[in-house]
């Protein structure tokens, strides 16, 4: 007991000195950090979504390094059942950017999905600058098709799921390796942008797969993609876009080239078959009001082979509209910029545009949805927002739609 009292205050001391010196190092580290905020310039354009995020630098350090965290809520009733609440730790993304030397940076950006189930590189590529109008990047990149695949962080969206267009008729987040060229320029309030790039490419999975139809996201599940190209045969994307500081931007887009493996060993195994995917993107906002829409559609043909059934199609499309319209703007306790909003978004896929040969009625296979949204923003980088979605889906026979309905709550967040 002696022991322990006249040991007491020496503790208590160096506890205390241990706490000054953790509070002054951390006082030191917050001296050095620079946040480099997000870039909300009219110059910027959907292409420029990669590097066009916040970052945090140190003083004399060559990375900066951001993020974001995505987290989710979620109530469905289908026809009656329900499987009930359940939350959702749904992604976890890490970006690290560094400046090489002069003309030269790279970018990396590492997903965690549902928590680790999925661990992905969805970016990872040097970019070296020779004129605005000719740039190469070469690495693991993202496919310039669409606007969403390049701008598909959690925070810059009011609406929890993802545009159904992007993630269940083109792959979201679809990244390759490969390499090619961009550029941008401006006059005046018009601003011009291009990308170029061969990739490796989607594999037999788009037409072989457990969803039982055409389905392009299949291809995502193959990690031997970043390695080696099914086909041997390059895919091909390439996007122009033009933007009016006044009226806003658009984009047209296209995906395509040779799917199957086609020979082995200088053995042929069928004839070269394609998928090719065409897509419009747009986005705008009317400053009298301050409503912003944003849109997408996309138009897929693949090549799929005569002795596969009717449920595979060869022709789909897809669209996705949101408006947003902000209707507080003040500051709300200490956030200077805070923002209430009030969003509605339209879904719709149609995985089999054909008819049936031996009755000529329309093939089913169609989904569409409508989701209402309110949306509350401290500030620029997070959202809070609060969704029911409301969704009508066909079979392929266009029996009686399955409705389903649902309540999503969440957040994200750049940090």
């Amino acid at each position: 007991m002696k022991i322990y009292t006249y040991y007491k205050p020496k503790i208590l001391v160096l506890s205390l000195v241990c706490f000054i010196n953790l509070n002054l190092q951390a006082q030191t580290l917050d001296s050095l950090i620079t946040r480099i905020p997000k870039d909300t310039s009219s110059v910027q354009m959907s292409m420029d979504a990669v590097y066009n995020r916040p970052f945090l630098t140190m003083s004399k350090a060559a990375v900066a390094v951001g993020g974001y965290l995505e987290a989710n809520s979620m109530y469905a009733v289908e026809d009656g059942i329900s499987e009930g609440l359940s939350f959702q730790a749904r992604l976890f993304t890490i970006f690290m950017s560094a400046t090489i030397t002069k003309r030269i940076k790279f970018l990396s950006e590492l997903e965690f999905e549902d928590g680790t189930k999925t661990i992905a590189i969805e970016f990872a590529a040097i970019d070296v600058a020779f004129h605005p109008m000719l740039n190469f990047r070469g690495g693991i990149m993202m496919n310039p098709i669409g606007g969403f695949n390049q701008n598909h962080d959690g925070p810059i969206w009011e609406f929890v799921e993802r545009p159904n267009v992007a993630n269940q008729l083109l792959p979201a987040t679809w990244s390759n390796a490969g390499f090619g060229l961009y550029g941008k320029t401006y006059k005046g309030d018009w601003i011009l942008g291009y990308e170029a790039y061969i990739t490796n490419g989607f594999n037999n999975s788009i037409i072989d797969n457990e969803a039982g139809r055409t389905f392009l996201p299949a291809s995502k599940e193959d990690p031997d993609r970043f390695v080696r190209n099914n086909s041997g045969k390059p895919l091909i994307s390439g996007k122009i876009a033009v933007k009016n500081r006044k009226f806003g931007e658009l984009g047209l887009s296209y995906m395509g080239g040779v799917y199957n493996k086609f020979e082995d060993g200088g053995v042929t195994l069928d004839k070269p078959r394609r998928v090719d995917v065409f897509a419009v993107d747009f986005k705008t906002t009317i400053k009298k009001t301050g409503t912003y829409i944003v849109g997408e559609y996309a138009f897929i043909l693949v090549d799929v082979p005569d002795t596969y059934t009717q449920s595979y199609g060869n022709k789909q499309q897809g669209f996705f509209i949101d408006i947003v319209q902000p209707i507080i703007r003040k500051e709300i306790f200490d956030w200077e910029n805070a923002s209430l909003n009030l969003a509605a978004r339209l879904d719709y896929v149609d995985w089999n545009i054909g008819k049936f040969n031996e009755t000529g009625t329309n093939i089913g296979d169609d989904l569409w949805a409508i989701t209402p949204a309110i949306s509350f923003r401290p500030s620029a980088q997070t959202v809070f927002r609060l969704n029911y979605r409301y969704q009508w889906q066909r079979d392929i026979l266009n029996n009686p739609p399955a409705l389903r309905a649902s309540w999503l709550f969440g957040f994200s967040t750049y940090f």
